[in-house]
């Protein structure tokens, strides 16, 4: 019997349990390794609220929890090194060990097996399971802690099980300001498991929907009537077409495709929306729609793009109103963005103002596809009603009260447009390695007289809000078919990139 596998397995666990990796198994096999880390994930968090359920009804003490988050990874050596530069993602360009911690495998099956696999099959190295060092904060598990404990207990309770830590709980992979302390593996994928849950529980909060509803495609606006639209054209997606297999809306309200399943509808609306109320057109492989308002300005922006990030979305584009600077244009005009000016400072400590936030090819011919298809025109008639170019993104809902002071930026800029949203969603793809694309409408023109005033807004609405949403789906259309792998541009990807997408 050949003993060499055998021995370099052995020699493949010691190097991970000397960097605190427990249990740790070997398997060339991807659906192998999704089951084992699904079965520590599910193990530690039923011993989490076996713990929490005992210590709420009698006060018996859980001791120390043994409840952390499973461990991948992985060592590739130089011959094993794969220098293909037509890959975006799913590569590894130095020797070394690598790992990463991950949460909710049941969530994130699809996307961990896809990921896997394509290490397996481009290095043809093994996969290390195991036990990672990190332990999964309760709230991250259980959704309501404490009721009807006394304060006393309550406190107490905050010692005895584990909670988040913030100290570890960071965008640093992202950021490309992580480094090696010599005791811990290289990352595979921009989150660990504490950040994905910290936002998978962010994005409930906020879009009133759980993460399990999100699809691939994105649509992000600034505008309810948008919404009202969309929900609209997902009523009628649901009731007549074959497609889209459910709709849902906040509060988890479900309406199932009667076609396609038969469960019964769920789910009550809430009496109150969510700060960022989020609809989903789903399909069965997850690659339908997504829609949410974001509200109006940068903070906002850069809050929902944060916590959606951790889905791994294929793409999202923002889809919203803006000022237009050019006097050529004419109310309901379309702005294709190629270039944004970053007046919103809400991201300059994680991607500095000097980075630029590049164009992704796939997304503008898409949506300039949209725009002919949806509009009817053709050829050089297209620029009467579209323009390419940059827009400048402020945090100053009332920036036209500085005309004169930022009548130089606007000009030397070459801008066509002012938002509040559009540079921040860009900037946060750039930084999350998620495609991005902004198509806006011109609302008003302030700097020549046409303010955003009542009557003319309402007119405009009705005119080419309809219009402006069919223009994204039909984006969303165009780029699913064309084959999501097309979007992950490698001029996302920095030269010490994690594999994962």
């Amino acid at each position: 019997m050949d003993s060499g596998p055998a021995l370099m397995h052995q020699d493949l666990i010691e190097t991970f349990e000397r960097l605190g990796v427990r249990d740790v198994e070997v398997t060339e096999d991807v659906d192998k390794a999704l089951a084992r880390i699904t079965a520590i994930y599910e193990t530690a968090v039923e011993r989490l609220r076996v713990g929490l359920n005992r210590f709420q009804a009698d006060g018996s003490h859980p001791g120390v929890a043994d409840a952390f988050y499973p461990f991948v990874g992985l060592r590739i050596d130089s011959a094993a090194l794969n220098l293909d530069g037509r890959l975006a993602y799913g590569a590894l360009h130095d020797p070394g060990v690598y790992g990463a911690t991950l949460t909710h495998p049941r969530l994130f099956q699809d996307y961990y097996r896809t990921q896997l696999g394509l290490l397996v099959r481009n290095h043809g190295a093994p996969l290390v399971t195991g036990i990672s060092d990190r332990p999964i904060p309760l709230p991250f598990v259980v959704e309501e802690i404490g009721a009807g404990l006394s304060r006393a207990r309550l406190n107490e309770l905050q010692y005895l099980f584990p909670m988040p830590d913030l100290s570890r709980t960071d965008d640093a992979i992202a950021n490309g300001t992580w480094r090696s302390g010599g005791q811990e593996p290289a990352p595979l994928a921009l989150f660990t498991a504490e950040r994905v849950d910290y936002s998978l529980q962010r994005l409930a909060h906020y879009t009133g929907t759980h993460p399990e509803y999100f699809q691939r495609f994105v649509l992000l606006t600034n505008y309810q009537r948008y919404v009202e639209h969309f929900g609209a054209f997902e009523r009628e997606a649901v009731e007549t077409g074959t497609e889209y297999d459910r709709f849902v809306s906040p509060g988890d309200a479900v309406v199932y495709n009667r076609r396609l399943r038969q469960d019964a509808d769920s789910g009550t609306p809430p009496g109150s929306l969510p700060q960022m109320p989020a609809y989903h057109l789903t399909r069965p492989d997850g690659r339908g729609v997504t829609m949410i308002n974001i509200g109006v300005g940068p903070s906002n922006a850069r809050t929902i793009t944060d916590h959606v990030a951790v889905l791994r979305p294929h793409c999202w584009l923002m889809l919203g109103h803006c000022a237009g600077l050019r006097r050529s244009q004419q109310l309901g005009d379309y702005v294709l963005a190629h270039g944004y000016v970053r007046e919103d400072n809400v991201l300059d400590q994680e991607l500095p103002p000097f980075v630029p936030v590049p164009p992704i090819a796939e997304v503008q011919v898409a949506l300039q596809e949209a725009v002919v298809n949806v509009t009817g025109l053709q050829g050089f008639d297209v620029k009467l009603r579209m323009r390419t170019g940059t827009v400048m993104t402020t945090a100053n809902r009332n920036w036209e009260l500085r005309y004169d002071e930022l009548f130089a930026r606007l000009n030397q800029s070459r801008a066509i447009a002012v938002d509040m949203e559009s540079a921040t969603i860009a900037a946060n793809g750039f930084r999350f390695r998620v495609p991005y694309g902004t198509l806006l409408c011109v609302s008003d023109k302030p700097l020549h007289g046409e303010l955003k005033l009542r009557g003319m807004a309402n007119t405009f609405y009705r005119e080419r809000i309809d219009q402006h949403l069919h223009i994204g789906l039909e984006a969303v259309r165009i780029l699913r078919e064309a084959g999501a792998d097309r979007l992950h541009s490698r001029k996302l990807r920095s030269f010490d990139e994690p594999a994962f997408r």
